[in-house]
């Protein structure tokens, strides 16, 4: 089509995409106690680790590898049941790549290069001319196909995707400094003190964590860095700096290939804090919001629950049920209760003589009679108690649930006593 944004040609046909998505997120507190921050479900209906995915179909990267390590059943489960749709007769797959000890008996993946060095007789197997290394914790969307391109034309040895960041934020990322040809010529891994863009003191240029290789180029080498051995083996503190000074790295520039910028800011967020994460999310349900999943050319695929459309009952003074400003997911239920500038995933059943506002709700949440939140995370499977009220007396609620210095509350099952796993039984509306 000739308005398609893709970039789909013989280079991402030809591309391996390793996905490491094994990272617990320990940021985002207790929502990664029971799995991986990839695993964590995002917008509605999806979880983080779609995001990048997505990416890699749309832009006609079909063979994919996710590299899973802290605690991943929840992100295999969903693998096997939203991204199986990849038909491997014609060489189209997801393949799950659990830390297994593959090299010895003794190590997990010790990096994230390690974790693809582990994996390396998968990836020859295959026969890739091009592998892209990504990260699956962060929500954006990217034709990865530009990267390639730009990998390929500039002849590099490696090419990194890079963002601009304010230059407070930059020592949580690896900062380079460029050329005039986008030669990378300076690395640092979390510097204590990041340099700035030459003329804009208040930026700094950050990697993404993305990076493209010719497919023999990585595997010399991983198998080179394997062998030191005060090497972390990882991209950001070994591969990438000793290529700056030894071979050709280019810069590639997050806004020539972001999907959707709008306002010309190429969204990408980081989600990897509970403020964060309440945010974004609820960045979705404004207006005019910042990351658009309406757009049809770029989809977000996800694990599709069959479910019936979200539903409203009561319409009387005192027991209303209404959502406004919000996103509410398939399966829910809001019966006489006002929900506002929310969030509610999939299967939230919410009862009457309620109030819920600025709330981030995950799926197959029970919420009692009378219960009033305001700006909280509510973790999936919790049922909240007839009565309860969380978002208006902070040190009330710091004794019983985490709340962050901005004052959004975290309530989990485990913080209400509850066992997370329990089936349960959707009673009728007008009970």
């Amino acid at each position: 089509m000739q308005n398609d944004p893709r970039f789909v040609s013989r280079l991402t046909k030809n591309t391996y995409a390793l996905i490491l998505a094994g990272g617990r997120g320990s940021r985002l507190r207790h929502l990664t106690d029971w799995r991986a921050k990839p695993a964590v479900p995002f917008g509605g209906k999806f979880r983080i680790v779609d995001f990048v995915l997505s990416n890699c179909v749309n832009s006609g990267i079909r063979q994919i590898g996710v590299a899973t390590q802290y605690k991943a059943h929840s992100l295999i489960r969903h693998l096997q049941r939203g991204w199986s749709f990849l038909d491997g007769r014609f060489k189209e797959f997801v393949d799950v790549l659990p830390a297994s000890q593959r090299m010895d008996e003794e190590s997990w993946y010790l990096g994230t290069a390690d974790a693809v060095y582990q994996n390396l007789d998968i990836l020859r197997s295959y026969g890739p001319e091009y592998v892209l290394v990504l990260g699956g914790d962060h929500i954006y969307k990217m034709d990865y196909g530009k990267l390639l391109s730009d990998h390929v034309l500039s002849g590099a040895d490696a090419t990194v995707a890079c963002i601009e960041v304010p230059i407070a934020d930059a020592r949580a990322f690896g900062v380079m400094v460029v050329d005039d040809d986008w030669r990378v010529v300076e690395f640092a891994e979390k510097p204590a003190n990041p340099k700035s863009i030459p003329g804009r003191p208040d930026v700094a240029l950050a990697s993404m964590g993305i990076y493209a290789f010719d497919a023999q180029y990585l595997y010399q080498q991983l198998e080179r860095d394997t062998l030191i051995a005060d090497s972390s083996h990882d991209f950001g503190k070994d591969i990438i700096p000793y290529l700056v000074a030894n071979a050709k790295v280019k810069a590639h520039s997050f806004r020539a290939s972001c999907v959707g910028v709008k306002n010309d800011v190429p969204y990408w967020r980081d989600v990897g804090e509970v403020d964060a994460f309440w945010e974004a999310n609820l960045d979705l349900a404004r207006i005019d919001p910042e990351l658009n999943l309406y757009d049809q050319s770029w989809p977000i695929w996800t694990h599709q629950e069959q479910l019936p459309p979200a539903k409203f009952v009561f319409d009387e003074d005192d027991r209303r049920g209404f959502a406004v400003d919000s996103l509410v997911s398939g399966g829910c239920i809001v019966s006489g209760s006002r929900v506002s500038g929310s969030v509610l995933f999939s299967n939230v059943r919410v009862h009457s003589y309620g109030d819920i506002e600025d709330c981030v709700i995950l799926p197959d949440v029970v919420v009692g009679r009378r219960v009033r939140l305001r700006r909280c995370v509510v973790d999936k499977m919790c049922e909240l108690p007839e009565g309860l009220e969380v978002g208006y007396e902070p040190e009330v609620d710091a004794r019983r649930f985490h709340v962050t210095a901005s004052g959004i509350t975290l309530i989990t099952p485990d913080m209400l006593g509850q066992r997370r796993f329990t089936q349960r039984t959707v009673t009728p509306e007008h009970e």
